[in-house]
């Protein structure tokens, strides 16, 4: 049986869902103003896996993913750039979506935008208002009174006068307590007039934490059976929306609250305000492409290499960014396809759970989303399939691994693809050496090699034969020569 982590508990449960075989699952997404890093990646590719999960175990899922399109940030980055909001918002939509892409991460069924649903988030400010938990403060903003909630704090697990205002939440004077946070921020005469909306309160927009309010209730309805995000979420952002949407209509806002770990450079979460942040783009897109562009080139074996980093750890833990952490990723991922390109899988169907392998799969997903315990199945699967050259052994481990999104590349196509993450490349970066490694050679340049290397063999050129194989070899290029005089390639 499922038994999922709840933040809100800090105990793991058995999961049941609100509707037998259906399942509402809201995360918060993308405030798109910049573009997506590393810590972005890990939510996405997290919850990724938690929907494929349940759709494999044959629940229903509705899963809803939102865009936050107005916000401080977003109007900064308008107004630094001279561009129209929506000119930046639909930029950087269209950078989320092609790293989504690059990932592998499936679309949510919705991808509702904050600015469509600002009529629901006056009706809930309304509703907090006649409830005595909303307040129109002098300067124009409507504020939610924080100490009229009694539970605020429940997820967070801090009482109230520990707590401190989040990044967004500002302080003034015309707040009644300066815990309270804002739900309607009244216009500024310098902001763009693209900013705004009409209101009973006046001309404005909404504040951050409402939007999700709003949307989750609208697409899903309450409670919601999972609400999940990122680490940095849980307070001040998602304690605000169990504040309003609770305090608008009661009941509970979540049944189950999933939070993924951190992503850690040098013990501290990797962030932009940190400005130790690494792109999706910067890490798994092919060199020399335009910066000012919202789409890109994906190098496969990298970008898998990345969801392959991601999935090998359970979702909660803190995980580690290093270069050499992505080299051993992108090893043990280069191993399983090394498996299957050298035990071709039989006709990859459903896996047939029956099978130890696939029982121990199960049982680690049930477990809390365990992905790490699941890839270690997959690499048993591997160690079986390379001792008795059994192609349904491998393609059993091909439709396992197809759950969590990996391993569904051409084998030969992938180890034609080049990679930056290998000991030796890292070893040059760092020692400040140009790079001579697995990218030096084109496809082409590497064909016209073995097609000369062919014909030395022909003639009988052996030397000459050796020396270029030793020239490949040197570039990170190894050969297999197949019966009937096929070679194929691979870069190290």
């Amino acid at each position: 049986m499922l038994q999922i982590y709840d933040s809100l508990t800090r105990s793991k449960r058995p999961f049941t869902p609100v509707q037998p075989g259906k399942i509402g699952l809201y995360v918060c997404g993308m405030t798109v103003y910049d573009w997506c890093h590393l810590g972005h990646a890990r939510m996405l590719v997290s919850f990724d896996v938690v929907q494929r999960w349940l759709r494999c175990e044959g629940y229903q899922v509705t899963y809803v993913r939102n865009i936050t399109d107005i916000d401080d940030k977003i109007i900064k980055r308008a107004v630094e750039s001279n561009r129209r909001i929506v000119e930046v918002t639909e930029f950087f939509i269209d950078a989320m979506h092609a790293d989504e892409h690059a990932l592998g991460v499936q679309a949510p069924d919705f991808q509702p935008r904050a600015t469509q649903y600002v009529g629901d988030m006056l009706d809930i400010i309304g509703k907090l208002e006649k409830n005595g938990l909303a307040y129109h403060a002098d300067d124009g903003d409507v504020n939610f009174s924080v100490r009229g909630f009694p539970g605020y704090g429940k997820l967070s697990g801090k009482s109230l006068d520990d707590l401190r205002a989040g990044e967004r939440v500002a302080v003034t004077s015309s707040k009644r307590d300066p815990m309270d946070f804002v739900l309607w921020k009244s216009a500024k005469e310098h902001e763009p007039a693209d900013t705004r909306w009409d209101s009973p309160y006046g001309w404005g927009r909404p504040g951050w934490h409402i939007e999700c309010s709003a949307m989750s209730k609208a697409l899903l309805g309450l409670p919601l059976d999972i609400h999940g995000g990122g680490p940095d979420l849980k307070f001040p952002h998602h304690e605000n929306e169990i504040a309003q949407t609770e305090g608008a209509f009661g009941g509970v806002l979540a049944n189950n609250w999933m939070h993924c770990g951190p992503l850690m450079v040098d013990a501290e979460k990797m962030s932009k305000s940190l400005g130790n942040f690494r792109t999706i783009r910067q890490t798994v897109g092919m060199p020399d492409q335009p910066s000012d562009s919202a789409t890109y080139q994906v190098n496969p074996r990298e970008a898998e290499m990345l969801r392959f980093f991601i999935v090998r750890n359970q979702y909660r833990s803190p995980q580690n960014y290093a270069p050499d952490n992505l080299v051993d990723a992108q090893v043990s991922l280069d191993r399983m396809y090394q498996t299957l390109q050298n035990v071709p899988p039989a006709c990859v169907g459903q896996p047939d759970w029956s099978t130890p392998e696939a029982q121990a799969f199960r049982e680690a997903m049930n477990d809390d989303f365990n992905s790490a315990g699941a890839v270690a199945a997959l690499f048993e699967l591997a160690t079986q399939a390379n001792r008795t050259q059994d192609a349904a052994i491998s393609g059993q481990m091909k439709a396992l691994a197809s759950i969590l999104g990996l391993l569904q590349q051409n084998p030969a196509a992938y180890f034609q693809s080049p990679t930056r993450y290998t000991r030796r490349a890292i070893d040059e970066a760092t020692s400040g050496q140009a790079t001579s490694g697995t990218a030096a050679l084109s496809e082409p340049e590497i064909d016209r090699l073995i097609q000369a290397r062919a014909e030395a063999k022909k003639a009988k050129n052996f030397a000459g034969a050796d020396e270029i194989r030793a020239t490949l070899k040197a570039a990170g290029i190894e050969l297999d020569d197949k019966p009937g005089g096929l070679t194929q390639w691979r870069r190290a």
